[in-house]
């Protein structure tokens, strides 16, 4: 996934699993093996003992570790003369450069490299391609038949996608979201959207608070992470839906006076006023609309005589509202 100019915002990095056969490991080493793995990745000895020690075929140990960690552990199997029951298998996991940049747009993958999320969900079987395979035919034991060989499949990558996002604007937008958003004590956060008004494309959509793509399942506030380990399972779900959510796309919002642009702006095309005519409009306080009174914001003190600009200066509601009507009036005329 990348921006015009070859800037890479989600990318598919060589990780290794690795994986365990605890019927192939002696029963002297398995103590030792379930040390070395704790360990070396940082896990819970019991737990890893315990899947050691079990009647399987295959335990995972750990998926998706760096190549530096798995290097650890071979050079320790080798110390060890280990030299089966633990299996390393390369293996792939996203990965995003910029950590929170366009958290919200980007989304997210799983543990299997499936998009959950934002752009990553939208268009996965576009971005995953897809595995690469070997077949071949095995008796009833599992063997293999010689004489019937095999058939390989080479895996095909995924395409690129490219964005309309601009890298600059992105980060423009975000970092003033956030100042705007501590500085006025928004506990909801905040939206930008930044359009290309000649062609429609998106170059910019920030969402506050934003995440860290590459620890979706994490705590994103100081707030939050207070309270974290005291949540339940299903109020951190709900917490993580929630810091997922791209509510600049998802959730409904009133134009509100931002639309009084458009309709002082259609009102002028089609000559229904001018912009500075004194005393054209009066504001009372409200106005009744299909015996609904909708009232001026400042309906406590109404505004009183107004010309167009001064109604937009006002952000005057009765004026646009009168508007509206008087250009549906001259319609149907």
């Amino acid at each position: 996934m990348i921006l015009p100019g070859k800037t890479i915002l989600a990318m598919s990095a060589s990780v290794e699993t690795v994986t365990i056969n605890p019927t192939n490991i002696a029963k002297e080493n398995k103590e030792k093996i379930a040390t070395a793995l704790a360990n070396i990745f940082e896990l819970d000895y019991e737990n890893v003992l315990k899947k050691v020690q079990k009647r399987s075929s295959i335990e995972t140990i750990i998926k998706k570790v760096d190549k530096e960690k798995t290097n650890e552990l071979r050079k320790w199997m080798d110390e060890n003369q280990i030299t089966t029951g633990i299996n390393i298998d390369e293996d792939t996991k996203r990965y995003y450069p910029y950590n929170n940049l366009a958290s919200h747009v980007i989304g997210f993958c799983g543990v299997d490299n499936q998009g959950l999320d934002g752009i990553e969900v939208t268009f996965d079987d576009i971005l995953k391609g897809t595995t690469g395979k070997i077949a071949k035919l095995a008796d009833g034991k599992g063997g293999e038949l010689l004489n019937e060989g095999e058939e390989y499949t080479p895996p095909v990558n995924g395409k690129d996608l490219v964005l309309s996002i601009n890298m600059s604007a992105q980060a423009i937008a975000e970092k003033y979201l956030k100042q705007a958003c501590i500085d006025n004590e928004c506990t909801d956060g905040g939206n930008i959207l930044v359009m290309n008004p000649k062609t429609g494309d998106i170059i910019a959509m920030a969402t506050y608070p934003d995440y860290n793509l590459n620890e979706p399942y994490e705590p994103n506030t100081e707030e939050l992470k207070e309270t974290w380990d005291t949540l339940s399972s299903g109020d951190k779900t709900k917490q993580l839906q929630q810091m997922w959510r791209n509510r600049a796309i998802a959730d409904s919002y009133e134009p509100g006076s931002t639309f009084k642009l458009l309709t002082a702006s259609a009102a002028l095309e089609e000559g229904i006023t001018t912009t500075d005519k004194e005393g054209e409009f009066s504001c009372t306080g409200g106005i009744e609309v299909s015996g609904v009174r909708i009232r001026c914001w400042r309906y406590y003190r109404p505004h009183g005589s107004e010309s167009l600009r001064q109604a937009l200066m006002n952000s005057c509601n009765p004026v646009f509202i009168s508007l509206r009507t008087k250009n549906r009036q001259r319609k149907i005329l």
